[in-house]
């Protein structure tokens, strides 16, 4: 089982070496990167490259660890005692799985992702170590533990929008996915929009990445966001001329799908407004 671009996807060798090293090492993947660098995209990849089934796990500020093994719905059951109803004699009833139980209990293996770990709360990856480690967890309901069938492909996203405990670092596997450069970023647009027009490519990418490197940016545009800013300019039939900019006009053409705050257009609109008065 090796992991290799796709025909969607395009993995950059280091990214290529850390999957697989993680999948010989039975060890979580844990994936840091800029947002719009594909990562949650890497785990539905990976499924498809190494041709297993996968299970999304979504993380939400409100996420708790327990929802991942489990919920023990008590209400319901109490309501149904209260009804007569025949159902409330089995605990089991009234358990829900939760996104690692149905990971354990696949009959194949399965990738998981587990993406955004960050946005939960900083205990959230303490309370995950040992399920994640010994591929178990015990049902105090019911009084069954459940193990892991096969180890799944365990792959794990990050924002970096807030530190991870170091115990839970020890236990995974780590890659972060840095901004890809303009050869690695033509690949990715051949594989989204095969055969644009290379002075085209070359103009777009040139301006975005001085987009990019413009001092006083709060968002820098992503990798989504440039191929939604292609898409656009496809449509629009726009030439690499349409795409010039001077200092009257500073914002690129059809900026919104690239710039995604006020202060960033108000940062080009002063650029704008700082060349015009130094050329009078």
């Amino acid at each position: 089982m090796r992991f290799e671009s796709t025909k969607d996807y395009v993995a950059t060798e280091d990214l290529a070496i850390a999957v697989n090293a993680a999948v010989a090492l039975e060890r979580p993947l844990l994936v840091k990167g800029e947002p719009g660098t594909g990562k949650t995209e890497l785990a539905k990849q990976v499924a498809a490259s190494l041709g297993l089934p996968m299970i999304e796990w979504n993380i939400k500020s409100t996420t708790r660890a327990q929802q991942g093994l489990y919920e023990y719905d008590a209400v319901s059951r109490l309501r149904d005692s209260q009804l007569g109803d025949e159902r409330v004699h089995d605990v089991a009833n009234y358990i829900k799985k939760g996104k690692l139980w149905q990971a354990f209990e696949a009959e194949e293996k399965v990738v998981l992702l587990i993406d955004e770990v960050d946005k939960a709360d900083i205990e959230f990856p303490n309370d995950l170590l040992q399920e994640l480690d010994k591929m178990e967890f015990h049902v105090y309901e019911t009084g069954e533990t459940i193990r892991a069938k096969n180890r799944p492909v365990v792959i794990i996203t990050s924002n970096n929008e807030k530190e991870l405990p170091d115990a839970f670092l020890r236990r995974c596997f780590f890659h972060y996915i840095k901004f890809p450069d303009m050869d690695t970023m033509r690949e990715i647009v051949e594989v989204h929009h095969p055969g644009i027009k290379e002075q085209l490519l070359t103009t777009a990418l040139t301006q975005f990445y001085e987009i990019r490197e413009q001092a006083g940016l709060k968002k820098k545009p992503s990798t989504s966001e440039v191929l939604d800013w292609l898409k656009l300019l496809l449509a629009e039939d726009m030439s690499p001329e349409d795409l010039q900019r001077d200092g009257a006009t500073a914002l690129p053409k059809l900026h919104g799908a690239l710039l995604k705050n006020e202060q960033d257009v108000h940062l080009f609109e002063r650029l704008a407004f700082l060349a015009r008065r130094e050329g009078r």
